[in-house]
């Protein structure tokens, strides 16, 4: 009993341990306004690709260079890149050199997920800006090491959230504002997505994306479903999360679908997957609300990430989406048609017909990166910054760690380092400033 009792404790006090800061806070820190923004792409695959197609179509960013080992890849963003009649950026053969170059201001990494934290600490140490894809890290560790650099080197770290800037998400996020819904208390986020086919496929995400399902047992993706429901609740705007718990149950549908659709004889047959199918973790922020978080990736069901968000006077729910106030008739929801006109967000109107032309995620691809090119040559602070990064990833390793320790609850750390409070009186004001056009 003992020696269990000094394990927890360690554990605790490891996950507790704030490391001194290295430089002051980057909340609310604008970048330097420019005219056009010089951006440097590392990975240039399924999501690179396709992320490098919705920078080409925003108004002042410049693709000056790109690093990718895959030579079919890069001939494919040559083409589309000379085909929408920009001039070819350059190549580089290794992702350091990328990072180096003089000419690049912003550097998107879009990699496998081991190779987001060294691409974007790099990156910063060489005085650029950085737009990581999700989820930021896989550690708490390099959750800190993110923090840390970002505050050092005076360099944003920006989460590539594209969930975020949904039409639906950030209609509800005016909702929620205006404050029908009244007082926040709980909110529900998911990543339920039947991935199946894409783990066990020999190309593309299946070379990678399946590994971590033989090596770690939590959430393995947790910000899609996070990131709205965190700007919901204003969390590092007076509010963040202070504790977790998680639990995972036993993993069968990806090695019964392997079982069943690959050939005795494929290697993928020796595998042992420790992931459980569905993990669902709950949160608890300092001003009391609650979120419930679920991954799944692995069961035959429709796609959600549920994004709940309930208050004391209505709550929200999609997939699909629908909404309950007070009042309604009970057991009834009603759709959003009602209050689109009052409350669609100021971006999708503006750059709405675009973003759905584009199609990228229905949309919200191309926001988002319109969104980010907007906030640096107007010289704004971004709408997420390295804290985001860090705190929406954290219920990945956090969660692996309370499934390992027979789901003991956890503190949950503060990469603000007190700061979330900060800026809570006028994060109203602040957030509306931000998103204004």
């Amino acid at each position: 009993m003992n020696e269990i009792a000094t394990h927890t404790k360690e554990t605790l006090a490891k996950i507790e341990a704030t490391p001194p800061a290295q430089g002051a806070t980057m909340k609310g820190v604008p970048f330097e306004a420019r005219d056009v923004v010089r951006i440097g792409f590392i990975g240039l695959g399924g999501r690179g690709f396709g992320v490098l197609k919705e920078v080409l179509a925003v108004e002042g960013a410049r693709i000056v260079a790109w690093h990718d080992p895959n030579e079919a890849q890069v001939r494919q963003a040559s083409e589309c890149v000379t085909g929408a009649g920009h001039p070819l950026p350059a190549s580089e053969t290794d992702w350091r050199g990328l990072c180096e170059r003089a000419d690049v201001d912003l550097v998107y990494v879009c990699t496998p997920w081991d190779l987001h934290v060294p691409c974007a600490l790099h990156a910063m140490e060489c005085g650029k800006h950085v737009a990581v894809e999700v989820p930021a890290a896989t550690t708490l560790a390099d959750c800190w090491r993110l923090v840390d650099t970002s505050e050092r080197t005076r360099r944003h770290c920006v989460m590539l959230e594209n969930c975020c800037y949904g039409a639906t998400e950030l209609m509800v996020l005016n909702i929620v504002r205006a404050g029908l819904l009244g007082t926040i208390t709980h909110g529900e986020a998911a990543y339920i997505h039947d991935l199946r086919e894409i783990l066990l496929a020999d190309r593309g995400e299946g070379l990678w994306r399946r590994e971590p399902h033989k090596l770690r047992n939590g959430n393995l993706y947790p910000t899609h479903g996070l990131g709205p429901v965190a700007w919901y609740m204003n969390i590092h705007q007076g509010d963040r999360f202070t504790r977790l718990v998680s639990m995972s149950s036993l993993p069968a549908a990806l090695a019964e679908y392997r079982d069943a659709n690959l050939p005795s004889e494929d290697p993928k047959r020796g595998e042992i997957y420790r992931c459980g199918d569905m993990n669902v973790s709950l949160l608890q922020t300092a001003l009391g609300r609650t979120v419930v978080l679920q991954h799944d990736v692995v069961t035959p069901r429709p796609y959600s990430r549920i994004n709940l968000i309930q208050g004391s006077q209505g709550a929200f729910c999609d997939y699909p989406p629908r909404i309950f106030l007070n009042g309604q008739k009970e057991h009834e929801w009603k759709s959003l048609d009602h209050l689109k006109a009052d409350y669609e967000h100021p971006l999708w109107k503006k750059y709405g017909e675009t973003a759905l032309k584009l199609g990228g995620h229905g949309g919200m691809d191309f926001i988002m990166n319109s969104r980010l090119i907007q906030t640096i040559r107007r010289g704004q602070p971004p709408d997420m910054d390295v804290y985001d990064a860090a705190a929406w990833s954290a219920p990945g390793p956090l969660s692996e760690i309370s499934v390992a320790e027979n789901s003991m609850p956890l503190p949950f750390p503060d990469f603000t380092r007190g700061r979330w409070k900060a800026e809570g009186a006028a994060s109203k004001s602040r957030i509306s400033k931000t998103f204004a056009d």
